[in-house]
Parts: structure tokens; sequence; C-alpha cells
């Protein structure tokens, strides 16, 4: 069943025009850091090495977020067809569905990173910190996913969610212009602590309040419990 579940959601993302895109976006994203930048770099005379962690941490962010609202819609098409009721009539639980899904979701996100780190080739972390870093953020995807789906009843409601999320990505970006204990003020945004992982491992010069491995397993506890809060929030919402 889980095999057949699987095989069926390939098909149903590869006929989306969205996804099949998305499949090629971080070959997009990558190619920009790979060759538009250094063009631009020589062009303007304008050194972009300094802003590094910048650039990655957008690459990081950003592509689990798009999977994760490609997921939403994907959720929300399902709410619509009431695949989700039906679901309570089949061995496949809600939550074994759900999980497939959230799987499939942290899987794409997490291979799309990685990939656009290394073909775009503009920072030296190793491949176990690219693996580490991409791993972190993409578990930001199903977040992002419940959360719309807790918050909108159709896609326009929930295209406007997405949207708004959009601070999501702008605020890590901004947390890293300081260096002090005011980076904290930031903290509750998701993306705060894989951002300052990021700037620990590419300016190890520089000196932040906390260490590349207090960053990461900070991240990681408050992402799961993010996970589970909009789990918890996305069936009281729907009442399944």
């Amino acid at each position: 069943m889980f095999i057949n579940f699987l095989s069926s959601e390939i098909k149903k993302w590869l006929r989306d025009p969205m996804m099949s895109f998305m499949l090629f976006y971080p070959l997009f994203l990558g190619g920009i850091g790979r060759y538009a930048l250094p063009w631009l770099s020589k062009s303007t005379r304008f050194n972009f090495h300094l802003y590094t962690d910048l650039i990655v941490v957008l690459f990081a962010t950003m592509i689990p977020m798009l999977y994760g609202a490609l997921f939403a819609f994907s959720l929300l098409d399902d709410r619509d067809d009431h695949i989700l009721t039906a679901i309570k009539v089949t061995p496949l639980s809600l939550l074994e569905f759900l999980s497939l899904r959230l799987m499939i979701v942290i899987l794409l996100s997490f291979l799309a990173t990685v990939f656009s780190i290394m073909f775009a080739n503009i920072c030296n972390l190793s491949l176990i910190r690219m693996v580490q870093i991409s791993f972190l953020t993409s578990l930001s995807a199903p977040m992002v996913g419940l959360f719309i789906n807790a918050l909108a009843q159709n896609k326009i409601e929930g295209f406007a969610i997405m949207k708004a999320t959009g601070i999501i990505i702008i605020l890590p970006v901004i947390s890293l212009f300081f260096t002090d204990a005011k980076e904290f003020f930031f903290a509750l945004i998701p993306g705060f602590w894989p951002a300052k992982a990021i700037s620990c491992l590419i300016k190890d010069k520089l000196v932040l309040p906390l260490t590349f491995t207090w960053y990461y397993w900070i991240g990681l506890i408050y992402i799961l419990f993010l996970n589970y809060l909009s789990y918890i929030t996305f069936l009281r919402k729907n009442s399944y």
C-alpha cells in the first residue's frame, strides 16, 4: 500500500506544472550563484564574496519554503476533494497519510537544497556541513505546509498566507547583520538558527554569541517543536 501511495503521489506531483518547474528550480537557483553572481561581480566590481553567508542563507531557506507552499496547495486540493475525509474508511490512517506526504516534501527540499548549494559553488563548505544545514532547513517545509493549511480554508486564503510568510525568509537575512545579543530579537523566527549556523561556518573568524553546535541543535529542537505545533493546530482547525 505504501509503495502504491508513493507512486501515485509522485505521478500526481509530476502532472502539476508548478511541481514540474520546481524540479528544475534548484538548477536555476544554483546557476545564479555559479554564473550570474560572478559575472555581476566582474561587471560591477562589487565583491559578492563578502556576503556569501547571506546568499547561502537565502538558498537554504527559500527552497524549503517553496516546497512547503507546494505541499500546502496539494493538501488544500485534497481537502477540496474530501480525500482527507475518505481516508477514514481506508486502512491508511490520517497520520500515516500525512507522514508519507511530509517525508516526500522533506526529501525533495533536502535534495534540492544540497544540490543548489553545491552547484552554486560560492562557499567552501564540506559535504557533511552542506548535508547538516540542508537537513535542518528542509524541516521547515512541512511546517510551512501545515501552517498554511491550519489557517486557510481555500487556495485564495492559502496564497495570501503564503505571501505573508515571506517574512520568514527576510528576517533571518537581516539577523546576519547583528553579531551580539541583539540578534536574539530574531530567535523566534525558524530560519534564524540555521542562518546563524551557516554564518558560523562561512565566516569562521566572526565572533558570535554562540557556536555552530549550539545554533544547530537549538534550531533542530525548535523546528521539530514548530512542526508538532503546526500539526496539532492543523488537526484542531480542520476537525480531523
